[in-house]
């Protein structure tokens, strides 16, 4: 290999690192950028202990966790970000027509 070939080697493999240094970054500073703050119940992980492994006796593995003993989380549904709730607010019009 030339000395060209290793130059053009060594640059791309350096832009590779800047951008999962710049990706990093910018989902670590979620809600600065406008995303939506961590989960509290997972705190971002998306995982929880699952109910197998806190009501067995030693065993762990069911259909939810598949052995690992962690299950996707019920508030985030596994996104590990805190997702507003939609809510609907009935309205009644006072007018007369």
């Amino acid at each position: 290999m030339g000395p060209l070939v290793l130059a053009s080697q060594l640059a791309a493999g350096l832009g590779v690192l800047a951008g999962a240094a710049i990706v990093k970054s910018a989902m670590e500073s979620g809600p600065m950028a406008g995303g939506l703050p961590r989960c509290a119940t997972c705190n971002g992980t998306g995982r929880v202990a699952c109910l197998c492994s806190r009501w067995s006796d030693g065993d762990v593995g069911c259909r939810s966790c598949v052995g690992s003993g962690m299950m996707l989380c019920r508030s985030c549904g596994g996104s590990g970000s805190g997702r507003p709730l939609p809510i609907q607010v009935p309205m009644r019009s006072t007018r007369s027509p």
